[in-house]
């Protein structure tokens, strides 16, 4: 048993995270203060996740070929790279607002690999590490939740003393360590088992694409999540720094309120790693998403004192604290370890898909509709999204399964022999056709036993009537 490398990977994606969390405030409050323009902020916003939902979505493949240790090392270099360019360019002049939009594009796509490869070597160091997966996902989002309660407000407070621009020298600072952390104390053997050797690149994207179709819960959180994200980064992007500047006229203020959204987010993971094991998943998830959403936006919408929006972003953050340790521990349940690299990335494509008209189509709602109205139409969709659990039934499958269903499962994997998904199993099968199946086989084993049975009896009557008719016959003799 050995946690350094779990530890380490904790480390690198606390500092990665605190890093990209004082970006997440930097490049929203530099064009909004160089250009004074919502829909350009949004423009911007969508030029850089527009490229990280296509690495998400191309990049599963290219971390089972090449490891995902070797892909999370490259991936943070280059992003360090990318992001130390915005003030270079800016401090020699040369910064136009398209050269901008190209930076942040070539950001997103060099960190996209990076974050899903980061996810993917979760499994494999839980096992060297021997604890329980619920509280290792709960401490690898507690060290985000709390790298973003300490990097926003410190970006807050950087931005007004030396600008944001120069902010971004941080951010770079910070993938350059998380690199060095990856590289230097995670096994460079540590891989997910290969689904096949000789495959296809574009044979491995349809198997992501597959795989997340056929999982009716998996499919159903993709779809619920970019719904929810395309609003949060709306929200993040372009709703909330608009606010701090019309409304608070401080950016300082703007990294306290994420800053406080990530205290409570921290301590609710927290909590959650303590007593989650022994909790439900479904009701967890479902009431925390009611209650990080829309009570978030209308809050604002109303305009409550700074402090009362302190409180607020406090709650909502404690109640987003369960969300992603549930989300983790139910996808490596029913994810297997050969195909988490390929799904995780259709994945994080998926719930990121939205995002780009988050921030572009928020940006244009501020200047068209104003602040409020887009705040309150933002809100009743996020709460709309986040009835979904309530909704359909397939989300109470989020539940740990009992021991024979996952025998039963385990069977069916292992009898699926035309699957092209194979060698091992694909636990992501059709719950439906399953049971549908199982039900079937029960029919046909009872009528089975019936005819036995009717057998069986047949041959005992057919046993005890010659069993008669020889008693006949010695009687018979005897009287003779």
């Amino acid at each position: 048993m050995s946690r350094r490398p779990l530890t380490a990977l904790l480390a690198a994606n606390a500092v990665s995270t605190a890093g990209t969390s004082m970006t997440l405030l930097a490049i929203p409050w530099f064009v909004l203060q160089t250009t004074g323009s919502a829909a350009q902020t949004g423009i911007v916003g969508a030029c850089e996740t527009v490229p990280l939902v296509l690495a998400a979505a191309l990049g599963g493949p290219v971390i089972d070929r090449l490891g995902a240790r070797r892909v999370t090392v490259v991936s943070d270099l280059l992003s360090a790279v990318g992001v130390a360019l915005v003030p270079l360019l800016h401090a020699t002049g040369g910064l136009r607002f398209w050269q901008l939009c190209l930076v942040v594009a070539a950001v997103g796509l060099f960190r996209a690999p990076g974050d899903t490869a980061r996810h993917v070597m979760v499994p494999g160091l839980v096992r060297l590490a021997e604890v329980p997966m619920e509280r290792a996902t709960s401490a690898y989002d507690g060290v985000s939740r709390g790298a973003r309660m300490v990097g926003a407000p410190l970006a807050g407070a950087l931005i007004a003393a030396v600008g944001p621009a120069d902010v971004l020298v941080v951010d770079a600072l910070t993938f350059v360590v998380s690199a060095l952390l990856v590289w230097r104390y995670v096994p460079a053997s540590l891989r997910p088992a290969a689904a096949q050797a000789g495959e296809g690149y574009l044979v491995q994207l349809r198997e992501g694409l597959r795989a997340v179709r056929r999982d009716r819960l998996i499919a159903g959180i993709t779809a619920m999540l970019l719904v929810t994200n395309m609003l949060d980064a709306a929200w993040a992007g372009v709703l909330l720094p608009v606010y701090a500047r019309d409304v608070l006229d401080s950016s300082v203020a703007l990294g306290v309120l994420f800053g406080c959204f990530g205290a409570g987010a921290l301590a609710g993971t927290v909590l959650y790693s303590a007593v989650g094991p022994r909790l439900p998943r479904w009701p967890v998830y479902t009431v925390a998403f009611l209650l990080v959403g829309a009570p978030r936006f209308l809050t604002f919408v109303v305009e409550l004192p700074y402090p009362a929006l302190l409180v607020t972003s406090v709650l909502a953050g404690a109640a987003a604290g369960a969300l992603n340790p549930v989300l983790s521990a139910v996808e490596f349940e029913r994810i297997p370890d050969h195909l988490q690299s390929r799904i995780f990335g259709v994945m994080t494509a998926g719930v990121l898909a939205g995002a780009p008209v988050g921030v572009l189509v928020g940006g244009l709602a501020v200047e068209r509709a104003g602040l409020r109205t887009t705040l309150a139409g933002a809100g009743l969709l996020y709460l709309l999204a986040t009835l979904a659990p309530v909704v359909f039934p397939v989300w109470r499958q989020m539940d740990r399964p009992s021991a024979p269903e996952e025998r039963r499962r385990a069977d069916g994997v292992q009898r699926d022999e035309h699957d092209p998904l194979e060698p091992g199993a694909l636990a992501v099968e059709d719950d439906e056709e399953r049971d549908d199946h199982g039900e079937h086989q029960h029919r046909d084993e009872e009528r089975r036993q019936h005819q036995r049975e009717a057998r069986a009896d047949q041959g005992r009557d057919e046993h005890q009537d010659g069993r008669e008719d020889e008693g006949d016959l010695d009687r018979a003799l005897q009287d003779h």
